[in-house]
């Protein structure tokens, strides 16, 4: 069973200027899916920059046992020989998708389609979050889904002997119920649609077309539909993997926040469906250019160029949450120290993520002296100005690597050291943060 064993205590104290080049890792989102859409094609698949955090290993871990052949090569480089779409051969053992709820989703939908068995588990927080937004519509291509009171993990699927096309609204903007329903349209006769309401990330959609499926998208009253036509041949194909927006989102909020820093981020994705924070932190006031913007792997990137600023609440449209729903925890540190009360309604998703964000931000921030306001959908941090937050809090990380991740880039401008109970998750997704912060200058202690 995976889990974090020993708690691995972390404290982040105010540092000086941070200074230099951020090189942060490749984009998690993206580096599933590319080792997912790899082993459906029939072919080598090669991969660079793939995030190596542990999300991305147990993703990995998770293909070959279904079949595919992945092969680590170097640093973020990577090949998979797939299986071909409905190639998944049944998995000797229970698959540990570790803390990623990404991965077990997208792996979920892949084999839904598919006559075998797979029974998936993951660490103790993944073990709470609800997989029923994701089985639900994997019933109606055919497959069944046992798992614990609740829709919760462990649970077995048993995928679908002969699987029909649906036609499936979301109910709640989900990048990753609609990774799940196309990739299990992948094997499915006929056309699988897909109406999201609101737009949410669209790698899948990129991704597949990239692989040579049959796939379209059209604006309608509905909303978004999206067209997918089943049992195509994947083609394997070169992924170069942009770097993370949901990482890099710490060194940037750090600089911003820590008086005099002066940082530059390369090659950070531009997605418009992943730039909710960029934009928000702009109209805050913050001081980011964009520059050298590029395409790479299919994606739009560019530089950011970070200098400390003088930062002022907003009110955050909720229409925004999808395109920045990991991102509401380190926004939530730089409202403490934005000057007035910064709102973000829309924000329920983050109920249950990793952990309960929202729950999880407020009382860790109120511990370290900021006001906070919340209710299901909606939190309010009241901004202490530049450098005001007293700190002097040690916050509960509920296994959650955003939570970690964001109370040591408070500590790094608060008053009092801040420190968290557990940094070992942070090896989910940013397996190089203390190592990168560190040399930018920031002040990390393990204790």
């Amino acid at each position: 069973m995976s889990g974090h064993a020993t708690p691995e205590p972390m404290t982040a104290r105010r540092s000086g200027p941070l200074k230099g080049r951020a090189e942060v890792p490749g984009d998690k989102s993206i580096s599933h899916r590319a080792l997912i859409f790899g082993a459906m094609a029939v072919g080598e698949t090669k991969i660079t920059g793939l995030l190596e955090g542990q999300d991305v290993l147990d993703t990995a871990k998770a293909m070959r046992a279904f079949g595919a052949e992945v092969t680590q090569h170097g640093p973020g480089s990577w090949s998979v020989n797939g299986v071909g779409v409905g190639g998944f051969s049944e998995p000797a053992d229970v698959i540990d998708c570790g803390n990623s709820g990404t991965g077990v989703r997208l792996i979920m939908g892949t084999m839904a389609t598919t006559a075998i068995t797979a029974t998936f588990t993951g660490d103790a927080s993944l073990r709470k979050r609800p997989m029923g937004r994701v089985t639900d519509p994997l019933s109606l291509f055919g497959a069944r889904a046992f798992g614990r009171q609740g829709g919760r993990l462990p649970m077995t699927i048993v995928g679908a002997a002969d699987p029909v096309p649906v036609r499936y609204t979301l109910p709640v903007a989900s990048a990753q119920v609609k990774s799940a329903v196309l990739l299990a349209g992948l094997n499915a006769p006929g056309e699988t649609v897909v109406i999201e309401k609101e737009p949410t990330r669209d790698h899948s959609e990129r991704m597949l077309l990239g692989f040579g499926a049959k796939l379209s998208v059209e604006k309608t009253a509905e909303g978004h539909v999206i067209t997918l036509t089943g049992r195509p041949e994947l083609k394997p194909q070169t992924v170069a993997v942009p770097r993370d927006p949901s990482s890099a989102a710490f060194p940037v909020c750090a600089a911003l926040i820590v008086e005099g820093s002066d940082i530059l981020v390369p090659g950070v994705s531009q997605n418009l469906t992943r730039n909710g924070l960029y934009i928000t932190l702009v109209e805050m006031g913050a001081d980011i250019e964009f520059q050298n913007p590029r395409e790479e792997g299919g994606e739009p990137v560019a530089d950011l160029r970070v200098r400390a600023s003088s930062l002022k609440g907003i009110e955050v449209p909720p229409e925004r949450a999808p395109s920045m729903i990991d991102e509401y925890p380190i926004l939530s540190v730089v409202a403490a120290f934005a000057e007035g009360k910064t709102v973000m309604r829309g924000v329920k998703e983050l109920r249950v993520k990793e952990s309960d964000r929202i729950d999880a931000m407020a009382r860790g921030l109120e511990a370290c002296g900021v006001r906070v306001e919340e209710d299901d959908d909606t939190l309010i941090v009241h901004g202490l100005g530049a450098g005001g937050v007293p700190g002097g809090a040690t916050a509960k990380t509920h296994l959650d690597h955003r939570i970690a991740m964001s109370f040591l880039v408070c500590g790094m401008a608060a008053k009092q050291p801040v420190g968290v109970d557990d940094a070992s998750p942070i090896l989910t997704s940013f397996p190089v943060f203390e190592g990168l912060m560190k040399g930018l200058g920031a002040d990390l202690v393990r204790r």
